[in-house]
């Protein structure tokens, strides 16, 4: 017989091998740094202006970024801040290279379903990758206790209170204090204040929001982590909503956002759990834009249905069960997004039943389903395997055109996304973008 120890044996052999794979997936100092780009991608893919112009422009200018040569002195090699140097001081006739970053705060993207391996991390990581290379900066909150976007981002030391079970405890305590000081004789409050709390729920209560935060290897990403001890956060959750059944507990994260200025990030991406629990309630009710990935199959096709309805009903039965309580807390019922986003990933074009899975997902679903699909290729299996986007991987150790096909693929899906978003920005409420 075997019970929770051996559970807790088998996770400890895990966590000593996931130290060996980091050391050979990273470096041997276990840190992963980003690549350089060459001047042929930042004309290509970022700049969309002829190699030799741009080379032009840095002759005629040696005060801009010069890069640095490698072993055959002829291409030069760009960092991401020495690319976002040359977006703030170079023009192409007339034309600026800063993205188009309306007024208002950071737009949120909840990338969500829970169907497994249907591209979640994958897309989230991508996304954000591209929007880094096109001059946004970008926050990364990853709700899953899998922690793979965490990795991802060159994160191997976490620890649970700074993950969202961290901000979900900050946010009771202070959701306690104000509750309580709402009533005239705080004795009257038959809710707990935040000192009649757990001890460690009151440590964790105290953090300041930016102490969440953590920096990542992009120069441009931070990344709220999370960590596989983070796990039992939907536990917790729900005892701390039998401790102060007051608490508006799906709206935690939301606050927690309004805390951040306006002009620190630019787009804030979620990667959520495959899973609808506190969590992920928490990503939906805290987005702008709902992204909802899912493989080209029909077990696929069966579970984003049914992720549509279960979500469907679990925000119906908060917005009928939590309405004076959310009003109190300043939250709006019901959950209202700016748009809905259907996103094929693992497609491949050549195979007739992908297509066909396609087409019933765009007879269904009509414009909702986003019109580029993230394909299949070597570069897309290998961001698994060695915990690299398609966007750090070095052009170098491929065939350039397996590479350049993936990137493409990539591309293709984040201008969609791109302009989802720019379309919810624009419309914002004057409120909302700061205006008075």
């Amino acid at each position: 017989m075997r019970d929770h120890a051996d559970l807790q044996a088998m996770n400890a052999r895990s966590l000593a091998q996931q130290q060996a794979v980091r050391r050979a997936t990273f470096s041997p100092g276990e840190v992963k740094t980003l690549r350089p780009f060459s001047i042929w991608e930042i004309s290509q893919f970022m700049f969309d202006v002829p190699a030799d112009t741009l080379r032009k422009k840095l002759s005629d200018d040696p005060s801009l970024p010069q890069g640095e040569t490698e072993d055959d002195g002829r291409q030069r090699w760009f960092s991401l801040d020495e690319i976002n140097e040359l977006r703030r001081r170079m023009r192409f006739r007339g034309r600026v290279l800063q993205p188009e970053r309306p007024k208002g705060r950071a737009m949120r993207v909840a990338v969500s379903n829970f169907k497994g391996g249907v591209g979640k991390t994958v897309v989230a990581q991508h996304l954000a990758n591209a929007a880094a290379l096109d001059g946004y900066r970008v926050l990364c909150i990853d709700f899953d206790p899998q922690a793979t976007l965490t990795h991802s981002m060159g994160l191997t030391e976490v620890k649970e209170w700074n993950t969202v079970w961290g901000i979900m405890c900050r946010d009771l305590c202070r959701e306690a204090d104000r509750i309580t000081d709402s009533y005239d004789d705080p004795d009257d409050c038959p809710y707990p204040s935040a000192s009649e709390l757990p001890e460690d729920v009151q440590s964790i209560g105290a953090q300041r929001f930016q102490d969440f935060i953590q920096p990542t290897c992009w120069p441009t990403i931070d990344i709220i982590p999370s960590c596989a001890n983070a796990a039992f956060v939907e536990f917790a959750s729900a005892q701390y909503r039998a401790l102060h059944k007051a608490w508006s507990f799906f709206g935690c994260v939301a606050r927690y956002l309004e805390e951040l200025p306006d002009d620190q990030y630019d787009i804030i991406i979620f990667d959520c759990p495959p899973a609808i629990g506190y969590q992920s309630l928490n990503a939906a009710f805290a987005a702008d834009i709902l992204y909802i990935p899912s493989g080209p199959g029909y077990w696929e096709y069966d579970s984003t249905t049914s992720y549509l309805g279960q979500l469907g009903d679990a925000m119906e039965d908060i917005s009928d069960g939590f309405g004076s309580v959310a009003q109190d807390a300043g939250l709006t019922l019901p959950k209202r997004f700016a748009d809905i986003r259907l996103l094929m990933t693992r497609f491949e074009n050549a195979n007739p039943l992908h297509q066909a899975m396609l087409d019933a997902f765009q007879n269904v679903f009509g414009a909702d389903v986003c019109a580029n699909p993230i394909e299949m290729t070597r570069a897309v299996e290998q961001s698994g395997r060695f915990q690299m986007s398609v966007y750090e991987q070095d052009y170098r150790q491929m065939t350039r055109e397996t590479w350049k096909r993936a990137r493409q693929s990539f591309d293709r899906a984040y201008g969609e996304f791109k302009d989802t978003v720019l379309t919810a920005w624009r419309a914002q409420s004057p409120r909302e973008r700061g205006e008075q």
